[in-house]
Formats: C-alpha cells, sequence, structure tokens
C-alpha cells in the first residue's frame, strides 16, 4: 500500500512539473557574474540545469546574429512563425513581459532580452509581422526554411509557439512559458526590495 501511495505522488509532482514549466532554477554563484561562462562540465541540452545550444544564423539585414552574444542577461529564446495563430495570440504577452522586465533590477545578470527564432519561409511576411505585433528588439533570426529550419531541428521544436528561458550563462532554467507564467517565471528572479527597518 505505501509503495502504491508513493509511486502515486511521485507521479502527481512529475506531472505537475511538466504542465507548469516554470520551475526557476538559480544557480548562480558570486564568481559566475564576472564574466557570465558556463562551466564546460555543464552539458549541452534543452533540460532545465543544461546549457542552451547556441544559435547563429542571420537576422533580418541578413547580418549574422548569436544567441551567446547576450551572455549576462536572462534570454527568452522563443519560436513562432508569421503564419501560426497561437503564435500571434501569444506575443502580446511576449511584448508586455519585454516592456515590463528588460530593464528590471535582477539578483543575477543585467537584464532580460527576448531572442526570436521563426520559422518563417517569406521573408517579407516575417518583417511584416515582426513591425505588426510591436516586436520592437533586434534580436530576430530565420533560416527561412520553414519546419525544416535548422534551429528547430537543435531545440527539437515540433510546435510552435515554443520557448526557453535562460540565465546570464546561458543556462536554462524554465521552458514552455505562456500567458501570465513567463511574468511569473521573471518575477522570481528580480531582485526584491529590502522593507525599511520600522522605528
Amino acid at each position: 500500500m505505501k509503495i502504491i501511495l508513493s509511486s502515486i505522488v511521485i507521479m502527481f509532482l512529475v506531472s505537475m512539473t511538466g504542465l507548469t514549466g516554470c520551475k526557476i532554477v538559480e544557480r548562480l554563484p558570486p564568481e559566475a557574474l564576472e564574466n557570465y561562462t558556463p562551466p564546460d562540465s555543464i552539458p549541452i541540452g534543452l533540460g532545465i540545469g543544461q546549457r542552451a545550444p547556441e544559435l547563429e544564423y542571420k537576422n533580418t539585414q541578413d547580418s549574422l546574429m548569436k544567441l551567446s552574444s547576450l551572455r549576462g542577461y536572462y534570454v527568452l529564446i522563443d519560436f513562432w512563425a508569421s503564419w501560426c495563430g497561437p503564435c500571434r495570440m501569444e506575443n502580446p504577452n511576449v511584448v508586455s513581459a519585454h516592456n515590463k522586465y528588460a530593464n528590471a533590477n535582477y539578483k543575477y545578470g543585467k537584464g532580460f532580452k527576448v531572442f526570436n527564432v521563426s520559422l518563417d519561409q517569406n521573408k517579407e511576411a516575417w518583417k511584416k509581422a515582426i513591425e505588426k505585433d510591436g516586436l520592437n528588439w533586434p534580436y530576430h533570426i530565420s533560416d527561412l526554411k520553414g519546419w525544416s529550419a535548422e534551429p528547430a531541428a537543435k531545440y527539437g521544436v515540433s510546435s510552435i509557439p515554443a520557448n526557453w528561458l535562460v540565465d546570464p550563462r546561458g543556462i536554462v532554467v524554465a521552458k514552455g512559458l505562456r500567458g501570465p507564467a513567463l511574468d511569473a517565471a521573471l518575477e522570481k528572479l528580480v531582485k526584491k526590495e529590502e522593507p525599511a527597518n520600522k522605528k
């Protein structure tokens, strides 16, 4: 009976973690703040606590842009496309979070950035969607190969929207953040002001 109950509890906890997808893992020691370089001992992968795979592809101006250029910031790696209805519906939440948390005071790191990865094939449609949805940040990449996109293969993306939140060293701390879950995840990372001592 005890074994059955233990199994049920474990299954419940696993299912809850999978549903929320926003467990925040803070493992930045003070020395990591010097150069935000992830230790080689941390494996590259997509799971929480792993180093997010590097992404280096062209932006809307055909210049190469690297994910690792944003070391020192919390970064939302956000997969989307102009033709994706759910993505376009989710974009206002991403814009809101960016506006609210981009320059917040974090416990670690210098701020928050959004790094968009598009699965578009039509460059003009991609650029128009960026403008229309107000994605007013410079970090947009795509190889314009649709579902055959190399970034999607690297991250195992089979449906969009899909996202990963990485810490200032590029370590995955949360994933699958949609709607209020993104705000909640970022709020946990913001440095809270100490209440003034009452006299």
